[in-house]
């Protein structure tokens, strides 16, 4: 019998999260589901944890390591469900997620890209993602335009989508080609083609810090957006959105000193989309960004966390 929703994970070295994430899947209120755990390439443990669990809707793969994306196609090609639920190996779902995800399903059937909102751990405590949507009230539901939606955080994150199975279809998979930010590019592809159908209850937490952009990319492996310039001139949500994309980017090589890059990002930048905030930022000198930085990183330890996009 076909599941109501596929569950789709990449997995790669993540022996000490990944029997956790299973867990939290095989513990939802909403039993209907398979799991399609795509191992791609892991040198650790992963495969022992993962086997350690047994429940026959545990579908198990491997592969020679491709990167995530690939990880992710590859478990999207095997998924059988009606929807594919991503979620990355380390993060964790409350047990009415997937129950809370149907019911989104069922009030809006003509939908097909479906969210919630997120907790980010961090490693001083826990954090409730912030969007940029109007008057938006707790455990209420938006249908919302993704971009205009994700100013401050993106509405659409790898744990917390739900997308119909015909989505994939229509705006293609993970690019492999990117070296970083396939995520966003998935993202503005469907922010291109479909609304997003979001309820602000924090179902999923995010173990954001260990894998963020900012404390993984390398100089060369910065996104460009040159893809979507087209898009940009007759979509001014995409167009604010990714100009925000690029202040963070350009922030990032101010505090690696990487000039070329910043002057690549600054350039593409209409500053009318950028708060007061950040357009001081933008033209500070990269010892005064290392200093604000820092004091950041000190608050956050206080459990005061400062952000330039509120």
């Amino acid at each position: 019998m076909t599941p109501f929703f596929s569950v789709l994970i990449s997995l790669y070295n993540k022996e000490g999260f990944i029997k956790t994430t299973i867990e939290s899947v095989l513990s939802q209120t909403f039993q209907d589901f398979e799991i399609i755990v795509v191992n791609d390439g892991s040198t650790d443990a992963s495969e022992t944890m993962v086997n350690s669990i047994l429940d026959h809707r545990i579908k198990y793969f491997k592969q020679d390591n491709k990167g995530a994306s690939a990880g992710r196609n590859a478990a999207i090609s095997k998924a059988s469900g009606q929807y594919l639920a991503l979620l990355d190996a380390d993060d964790i779902w409350q047990e009415n997620y997937l129950e809370t995800i149907n019911q989104l399903i069922t009030f809006h059937p003509e939908q097909a890209v479906f969210a919630t909102a997120v907790t980010i751990e961090t490693s001083n405590g826990l954090v409730r993602s912030m969007y940029s949507i109007n008057n938006i009230k707790d455990k209420e539901i938006y249908i919302v335009d993704y971009f205009k939606s994700s100013y401050i955080n993106t509405v659409l994150t790898s744990s917390s989508t739900v997308v119909h199975q015909n989505v994939f279809d229509k705006i293609g998979t993970y690019d492999t080609s990117l070296k970083s930010g396939q995520d966003t590019d998935l993202w503005i592809r469907i922010g291109l083609q479909y609304k997003v159908v979001f309820i602000n209850d924090a179902l999923v937490t995010y173990r954001y810090e260990k894998k963020s952009l900012s404390n993984r990319t390398k100089r060369s492996d910065k996104p460009k957006y040159d893809n979507y310039l087209k898009f940009e001139a007759t979509n001014p949500g995409l167009k604010k959105f990714i100009d925000l994309n690029r202040f963070s980017m350009a922030i990032l090589s101010k505090l690696e000193n990487d000039r070329s890059s910043f002057k690549r990002f600054e350039k593409e930048i209409d500053y009318n989309n950028l708060n007061k905030k950040q357009q001081f930022l933008l033209k500070q000198p990269t010892s005064v960004i290392r200093c604000l930085h820092f004091f950041k990183k000190r608050m956050q330890h206080f459990g005061i966390h400062l952000s330039a996009f509120k």
